[in-house]
């Protein structure tokens, strides 16, 4: 998703001067302890206004991230951002 972030935002002409991932994942308690949450935070800098983030994060998250499409949908995904 990250890349996606920067993808998109870079394309609307709001390059990221940075950008970092934290992903803190929770696991069932019984087997085989699939994942059952999942947190994903992004700390953002640069030009973007909070709109164009929401919106690049909204596309990656449904339409572009080969990795959260190829995971099970009733696993809870939660993504946050804030400005570095």
């Amino acid at each position: 998703m990250a890349v996606d972030v920067v993808h998109v935002l870079t394309k609307g002409r709001y390059p990221p001067t940075a950008l970092a991932a934290h992903m803190t994942a929770h696991r069932a308690q019984e087997d085989p302890h699939r994942f059952v949450r999942v947190e994903l935070r992004f700390t953002i800098d640069g030009p973007a206004t909070d709109d164009a983030i929401d919106r690049a994060i909204a596309l990656s998250r449904d339409k572009y991230c080969s990795v959260w499409h190829s995971l099970r949908q009733d696993i809870d995904f939660v993504v946050t951002w804030s400005r570095g």
